[in-house]
């Protein structure tokens, strides 16, 4: 089974996003930032007071087509304004989507709010938005047990990445999570991206539950992304003995985030 995970940045690179997806041979797909206009297509504008950035109307629905043969699931975190290129204004869902190959079966959904709750902006904020986890059980058939895929979209903090009581009660909730979910023989994987560094308290909680993170302090950025601290994405797994490969693409680019590949 192969598990990808990448922040999907709004679809800004959707050409080479919907591209790639076909050829990475994912079974599992975890796309964070994924956008939701009903009745919209093409492209919008997001403002949130500190960035302006362009962003598909529904990357999920380009998703869903470059994708036709995967079961998708999406849940928004929160909503707000974006505008049409006539000026248009429109409100759009801003969340995780996971699709799954059709010949494995979607056994189990659960989620959770890590940060906040769903909020209806009446103008997008810089900081303290809603933060969710979303996790889907599937059959890995060949090995003869279950799956949690676990994707998580972590809180951004205009100051940084650095811990904070936030980032601290968000890894509590995240950890919460798994322990109710999973049962003994469930392999968990954990991914996305977690707006940390490597050395943040996060990794200590997940440990405590049992989780490894694969990434550590490697560069999970691409070209363009042009800040100096080119840490974000990370992947975390129950069983380390369950990994045949463990890959940080640095091509192709189809985000300013790299896509992580896991095959189990």
């Amino acid at each position: 089974m192969r598990i990808a995970s990448v922040n999907a940045w709004g679809g800004a690179l959707s050409d080479e996003l919907v591209a790639w997806l076909p050829r990475s041979e994912a079974h599992v797909v975890c796309l964070q930032e994924v956008t939701r206009t009903p009745g919209l297509t093409g492209w919008t504008r997001f403002e949130d007071g500190e960035r302006t950035l362009p962003q598909r109307a529904d990357l999920l629905d380009d998703v869903r087509v470059a994708l036709p043969r995967h079961q998708a699931i999406f849940l928004a975190s929160d909503s707000g304004p974006v505008h049409d290129g006539t000026g248009g204004r429109h409100r759009q869902d801003f969340g995780l989507a996971t699709l799954v190959a059709e010949h494995l079966p979607v056994v189990g959904v659960d989620s959770a709010f890590v940060h906040g709750q769903f909020v209806d902006h009446v103008e997008w904020t810089v900081a303290d938005r809603p933060r969710i986890a979303l996790a889907v059980r599937t059959v890995d058939r060949a090995a003869g047990r279950s799956v949690w895929v676990v994707q998580v979209h972590g809180l951004r903090d205009p100051a940084g990445k650095a811990d904070t009581p936030a980032r601290r009660g968000q890894a509590d909730r995240l950890a919460e999570l798994v322990r109710r979910i999973r049962s003994p023989q469930d392999l968990v994987v954990v991914c996305g991206d977690f707006n940390l560094l490597p050395d943040s308290a996060t990794f200590d909680v997940l440990a405590e539950i049992g989780l490894t993170d694969l990434v550590g302090a490697a560069d999970t950025r691409t070209s363009r992304y042009p800040k100096p601290v080119r840490h974000a994405s990370y992947l975390l797994i129950s069983d380390v003995a369950a990994v045949k490969r463990f890959e940080i693409l640095t091509e192709p680019e189809v985000s300013d985030h790299r896509a992580l590949i896991l095959d189990i």
